[in-house]
C-alpha cells in the first residue's frame, strides 16, 4: 500500500460541532485556536464555507499560516459554479449589482442569471484566492459537488472537461449527487471521462433510492481518490432541515466503517493519495467517525481525545 491516507472531518466550525462543548477545549474560542487545535488532531479538512461564499485569498492566506507544514485543506468550489442556486442576499456585491431585476427580486440566483463575465470573474477569484493554499502545499483538492439536476448528457460533460482548463495546476475532484452518471449504462462513460480529464472521483457513502442518491462505487481516477461519508439517515436526506448538519445526523456504527476498510485500502494500492472525509457533521459525531475509522485503517493522524468516547 503505497498511497498515503489521510482522514478528517468535513468542517471544523459547524455551529452544532462548538456547541456541543465534546471537541474543542475549554478556552478554544477564536477562529485562530480552532483551526490550530483541529489541526494538531486530524491532518486534513474539508472546507465548506466557500460553497456558500467564494473564497478569499486573505482566508487562505490565513489558513496556512496557522496549520502545520502537510496539513491539507480540500476546498469546495463556490455554489454559482456547480450548477447550484446561492442566496441573493449573500452574493458578492460585484455578482448582486450586476444582476437582473427580476433575478434580485427572486430568493435564489443561478450561473444563467449572473452572465458569463461575473462568471469568468469568479474563475479567476478562485484561481487568486486559493493560490497561498496551493504554494504552502496545503491545496489537495477543490471539489466539485454537481447536483441532480446537473444530468448525464454532453453538453454537461463538455463542462466537466473544462474543469482543469479553468483551474490549472491543482488536483481537481467531481462528486455526482444523481442525475444518472453512474447508472448502470452511464458509470462506465463517465469514469473514463473524469479519467481522461484527470479529475478525481469522489466516492460516497449515502442513503440510497434517492432522486438525488449515487451509488456507492468505489472508483480511482485519478492519482487522488476521495471517500466522503455522508451519513446513511434516509428521514433527512432530501429533508429541508433547520440547519444543514441536520440532514447528515447519523453516527457510523463500527461494522459501517469496517465495510469501506478494504475498499479505502484497495483505492490506496491504485493511487498516491487517498481523502476519507466525514460529511456526518452533527455535533462531533463525524470527528469520532474520523478517529475510528484512522484507528481501523490503521493510519496516524494525531493525539488521542478522550472527549471523543470511542
Amino acid at each position: 500500500m503505497s498511497a498515503r491516507i489521510l482522514v478528517g472531518s468535513c468542517s471544523w466550525t459547524d455551529p452544532t460541532l462548538i456547541a456541543s462543548r465534546r471537541f474543542y477545549p475549554r478556552g478554544v474560542t477564536s477562529a485562530e485556536a480552532r483551526l490550530r487545535y483541529y489541526a494538531e488532531q486530524f491532518p486534513i479538512v474539508e472546507v465548506d464555507s466557500t460553497y456558500y461564499a467564494p473564497p478569499s485569498e486573505r482566508n487562505s492566506e490565513l489558513w496556512a499560516a496557522r496549520t502545520p507544514d502537510g496539513f491539507i485543506f480540500n476546498v469546495k468550489a463556490y455554489a454559482l459554479l456547480t450548477g447550484h442556486p446561492a442566496r441573493v442576499e449573500r452574493l458578492p456585491p460585484w455578482i448582486r449589482d450586476a444582476l437582473p431585476a427580476e433575478a434580485l427580486a427572486r430568493k435564489n440566483a443561478y450561473r444563467k442569471d449572473v452572465g458569463d463575465d461575473a462568471v469568468e470573474k469568479l474563475w479567476e477569484l478562485h484561481r487568486r484566492a486559493l493560490a497561498p493554499l496551493a504554494e504552502a502545499d496545503k491545496l489537495g483538492a477543490v471539489l466539485f459537488q454537481f447536483p441532480p439536476w446537473f444530468v448525464h448528457s454532453e453538453a454537461n460533460a463538455t463542462y466537466v472537461r473544462e474543469l482543469p482548463r479553468r483551474l490549472p495546476g491543482w488536483p481537481l475532484a467531481v462528486e455526482l449527487r444523481g442525475g444518472g452518471w453512474m447508472d448502470r449504462q452511464a458509470a462506465a462513460g463517465t469514469l473514463r471521462l473524469l479519467e481522461d480529464a484527470g479529475l478525481a472521483y469522489v466516492c460516497v457513502d449515502e442513503p440510497q433510492g434517492f432522486h438525488s442518491s449515487t451509488p456507492a462505487t468505489v472508483a480511482a481516477t485519478a492519482p487522488l481518490a476521495i471517500v466522503r461519508f455522508h451519513g446513511r439517515n434516509a428521514d433527512t436526506w432530501d429533508a429541508k432541515t433547520r440547519v444543514a448538519s441536520d440532514r447528515f445526523k447519523y453516527l457510523y456504527s463500527d461494522a459501517e466503517l469496517e465495510e469501506w476498510v478494504p475498499q479505502v485500502r484497495e483505492l490506496a494500492r491504485q493511487t498516491q493519495a487517498v481523502h476519507v472525509l466525514f460529511n456526518n457533521n452533527y455535533e462531533d459525531w463525524g470527528m469520532r467517525n474520523a478517529r475510528r475509522m484512522a484507528q481501523l485503517l490503521d493510519v496516524e493522524i494525531g493525539p488521542a481525545q478522550a472527549a471523543l468516547d470511542l
